[in-house]
């Protein structure tokens, strides 16, 4: 009973879902629905609109006149879509509408939030790249961030789920704050993948990660994935989906985010192209 009752208490209750007009929309809504269901919780749809069009030359507003009209229409339409949709779902929901750019809007609401769902681009932008307003929240947002790619059906809260280990700060957080999804997961697998001796970060072994979660009552199976030619975010994609995960929960930045943007980088390759939902914290 008091196991229940620490699992309650650490649910997901409050989830802060981006609203936008974006591929990926239909998908994190989904998504978003599974959790409220499955944890009896509450999604606040957060719209957010910038009228800070940028139009060389138009020294007197003109152009930015004529664009609010339009985007306001838009942002009108989505939302009667979405509301229409939510009216016909049994779980709870509110709506925001605000003004400014959506990741400092994400920003301010997660205050009050347990974890944020958003799409794998940038708001507006249907380019194929990491979304910049994804590692602003990873890196800045007092809850997780959960990146739903836009051919994601649904999300089963009971599946599998891999959490990807290298022992360093970074995955420990994630580790701890994905302990609500990972408790009700049917499968949890702790996957490190195998460096060169010697340039390893280790500094908290994949027993000790095991370890914590045995102790919420989560039976974790630890993997090791031989590092071989392809990108570790790759890999770890490949390891989840062989085993059928739903999941993959990952510490966001592990070194600079400076030096990820030059160099490359776990988080920065698994964002360019999800193949899958993640959970990221910093």
């Amino acid at each position: 009973m008091e196991q229940d009752i620490i699992r309650e208490d650490t649910a997901m209750k409050s989830i802060l879902l981006h609203i936008d007009s974006d591929r990926a929309m239909p998908a994190r809504l989904q998504v978003a629905l599974d959790l409220a269901r499955a944890s009896n919780g509450h999604i606040t749809c957060l719209q957010a609109i910038s009228y800070e069009v940028f139009a060389p030359g138009d020294f007197y507003g003109s152009a930015m006149a004529a664009a609010m009209p339009v985007i306001k229409e838009a942002a009108e339409k989505l939302r009667a879509e979405i509301e229409a949709a939510l009216a016909k779902e049994d779980v709870a929901w509110d709506w925001r509408f605000v003004y400014g750019a959506a990741e400092y809007r994400l920003l301010e609401q997660a205050a009050l939030a347990d974890i944020v769902l958003i799409g794998p681009h940038d708001a507006g932008e249907g380019a194929r790249g990491p979304s910049g307003m994804a590692g602003t929240l990873a890196l800045k947002a007092p809850v997780p961030v959960m990146v739903v790619p836009a051919d994601t059906k649904r999300f089963d809260v009971t599946g599998p789920m891999l959490v990807g280990w290298n022992g360093s700060a970074e995955a420990c957080v994630a580790l701890r704050r994905a302990v609500p999804l990972l408790a009700m997961a049917s499968k949890v697998y702790l996957a490190t993948v195998e460096e060169p001796r010697g340039e390893g970060r280790f500094d908290f072994p994949p027993l000790e990660g095991a370890q914590y979660l045995s102790r919420h009552g989560i039976e974790a199976e630890i993997v090791a994935i031989p590092r071989g030619d392809a990108r570790i975010s790759d890999t770890l994609f490949s390891a989840a989906q062989m085993r059928g995960c739903v999941l993959l929960v990952m510490g966001a930045y592990g070194h600079s985010r400076f030096a990820e943007m030059l160099f490359g980088g776990v988080t920065r390759h698994s964002l360019t192209e999800p193949q899958m939902p993640m959970f990221l914290a910093h």
